[in-house]
């Protein structure tokens, strides 16, 4: 018996099947019709390929030029942007610059002005050393305290005009901050777009980027984009014609402070010099009066030593008077008469006491009148040591201070 493999091999070679000879023709035919069908397909197909060929290398040709010219187009509307941009950043950088050194101006007027607001207020505390009735709320106190209150016064102003200044130029370099940022991205794209208005089709470093393709869900119309820069512009603008203001301001202010300074120094100098004149007239005036009760008081002396010696020269007539009338007392009897001699005796010892009575009470009212006199030179040595103290005070410590003070209009 046969194995199963020799079975299967003998099913393989069995003879192929027998056609018949119309079968054998109709095949045949059957091929021709077939390829003269794929012939005529390929033909139309070429012919086909060809005109889409030709009308892509127009269409990709004329695209091309589109994009070149459209890119031509955004450069100069990127470029008449950015120069616009530019333009005014260049007046905002000039403000900036500018109003700058207008604030450098009000923090040296700051800095100026706290010596003489210190000088004045150094005068009032030397005249706090006035004595006596010299301490008095006189023209010259009244225009410190008010040159005091005017430097404070225009101090406050200046901060408050920095303060007002430096936010301004926050604004300048804000306005600055968003021109340069525009300007930067409108260079770069101009650069970027410039390249691709180079780039050709022989260009090197072309390649496919498929994820490029399609337009950004987070870019900007151009309505937009313009919108932007003329907003940037408007804003550098407005903030160009506030700093010019205030540095309008800022001038006016500086000039007006220096102004008031000025005014005020003038009042106050002017109030010492006559104060120190009306001092010096009233010292004048009591070294004068002193001078008189000086000399009265060497008068009174003499009048008191003339005085004295009146009484003392009484004093012996007064005794021979007395020892006469003694003596005549010792008359025996009869003799005891009261005669001429007797009666003149009397007369003239009741004399030359009235006489020394009188010459006594000159005498103590001379030496109250000395005293009194002693006491007014000691009132006026005393007033004029004030006078001479206010002159110093006044003419030298306050005078000499002052003579230092500048006032400048930065």
């Amino acid at each position: 018996p046969k194995l199963p493999q020799q079975q299967a091999m003998a099913k393989v070679v069995n003879p192929p099947p027998r056609y018949t000879h119309p079968e054998w023709t109709f095949s045949n035919n059957q091929k021709y019709r077939n390829a003269e069908l794929e012939r005529a397909a390929a033909e139309r197909l070429k012919a086909e390929s060809d005109r889409i060929i030709e009308e892509t290398a127009k269409k990709t040709a004329a695209a091309q030029a589109d994009v070149d010219k459209k890119l031509n187009q955004r450069l100069n509307d990127v470029k008449y942007w950015r120069e616009e941009v530019d333009e005014k950043l260049a007046g905002v950088s000039g403000e900036i610059d500018r109003l700058g050194a207008f604030i450098s101006r009000v923090d040296k007027a700051l800095e100026s002005y706290q010596e003489p607001l210190h000088i004045s207020q150094q005068c009032l505390i030397n005249r706090e050393g006035r004595i006596g009735i010299d301490l008095v709320h006189d023209d010259v106190q009244k225009e410190l305290l008010k040159e005091v209150e005017v430097n404070q016064g225009a101090q406050a102003l200046l901060l408050k005009t920095l303060e007002q200044a430096k936010e301004q130029l926050r604004l300048n370099r804000k306005a600055k901050y968003q021109l340069e940022k525009d300007i930067a991205d409108k260079r770069s794209a101009e650069q970027l777009d410039s390249h691709c208005v180079a780039l050709k089709a022989n260009s090197a470093g072309l390649g496919r980027s498929p994820c490029a393709v399609g337009i950004d869900s987070k870019s900007v119309s151009p309505e937009e984009w313009q919108e932007l820069s003329n907003r940037n512009i408007l804003e550098a603008e407005k903030q160009r014609q506030n700093s010019a203001h205030m540095c309008s301001i800022v001038d006016g202010i500086l000039q007006a402070v220096a102004n008031d300074l000025e005014k005020q120094k003038s009042c106050v100098d002017i109030a010492v010099k006559r104060r120190v004149a009306e001092t010096r007239d009233s010292k004048a005036k009591l070294e004068e009066h002193l001078a008189q009760v000086l000399a009265e008081v060497k008068d009174m002396e003499v009048n008191i030593d003339k005085l004295e010696s009146a009484i003392a020269e009484k004093e012996q007539p007064l005794k021979v008077a007395e020892t006469r009338l003694k003596v005549r007392g010792a008359r025996p009897n009869v003799e005891q008469c009261r005669d001429p001699a007797q009666f003149r005796l009397v007369e003239e010892v009741g004399g030359i006491q009235a006489s020394v009575e009188a010459l006594s009470q000159r005498l103590a009212a001379s030496r109250d009148s000395l005293k009194g006199l002693l006491r007014r030179q000691l009132d006026l040595e005393e007033e004029i040591q004030i006078k001479a103290n206010t002159l110093y005070i006044d003419e030298v410590q306050c005078g000499g201070l002052r003579g230092s003070i500048q006032i400048h209009s930065f």
